[in-house]
């Protein structure tokens, strides 16, 4: 299981991670930071690597990128405007992808002609292991052919799973706080609803079903969403008012 047996260097790399998860307030915090120590670790003294992060969301239908610099993060833009490349293969598939050289491989050509143009020759995208259902990836670029040689390839295999436990913690997290968001925003919606059924009560004197039914049918004839249409009724109401917040 990824994180077991470390070292001690290992065991502070971890730890830091650990902290950067807990510490983040936002999932795309937490990859720079994770993107940002991988070109720390893994570059060479005569040049700096350029790093990416791909998160894979798959109960939110969405792909979160994060890179160590702008240029790196236009990299990873240039493989997700394709929808494939290595390291979304790697992310997807969970397997190794090494490009030696960009100009002699053929498996993504189009892609290959564009990151060229950005000075990239070699390519790495290490799956990282997140116990969530969901998928990522570490993509590392280099500007030099053959740059990631055996030992370089079994250093970011050892970042990745490295990063396993505190990127799956991050995503609980990050989970957990959308679960919170939604919870919000059901209450808010719910209440605001109540008010407006309250105000076309109070306007119409009617009953709360009578109420509920002319606010559902003028949601329908508008095209507009039952809470939203409530919303304009309660601000309309009360130019005052612009939502309705709880205090946690």
């Amino acid at each position: 299981m990824p994180g077991e047996n470390l070292d001690a260097s290992e065991l502070t790399v971890e730890q830091f991670l650990h902290d950067a998860a807990v510490c983040s307030t936002d999932i795309e915090v937490f990859l720079n930071a994770l993107a940002r120590l991988a070109v720390h670790n893994l570059s060479h003294s005569n040049e700096e690597l350029l790093c990416g992060i791909t998160l894979l969301r798959r109960k939110k239908a969405v792909t979160v990128a994060s890179s160590s610099s702008e240029r790196a993060q236009r990299l990873d833009e240039i493989q997700h405007d394709y929808s494939d490349g290595p390291c979304i293969k790697a992310a997807r598939e969970g397997v190794l992808v090494h490009i030696a050289d960009v100009k002699e491989d053929d498996r993504w050509p189009e892609y290959g002609l564009s990151v060229m143009e950005e000075d990239v020759r070699s390519i790495l995208g290490v799956p990282i292991t997140v116990d969530s259902g969901d998928a990522a990836g570490l993509n590392l670029y280099s500007s030099e052919a053959g740059r990631f040689d055996e030992e370089s390839i079994e250093a970011a295999q050892k970042y990745a799973r490295q990063a396993s436990r505190a990127l799956t913690l991050a995503v609980r997290l990050a989970r957990q706080r959308d679960a919170e968001a939604d919870l919000q925003a059901a209450l808010e919606s719910r209440t605001t609803v109540a008010l407006a059924i309250g105000i076309i009560m109070g306007q119409n004197r009617c009953s709360q079903d009578e109420a509920f039914h002319l606010l559902r049918s003028a949601s329908s004839n508008r095209n507009m969403k039952l809470r939203d249409l409530a919303a304009d009724l309660v601000t309309s109401a009360d130019p005052s008012t612009e939502g309705v917040h709880f205090d946690r």
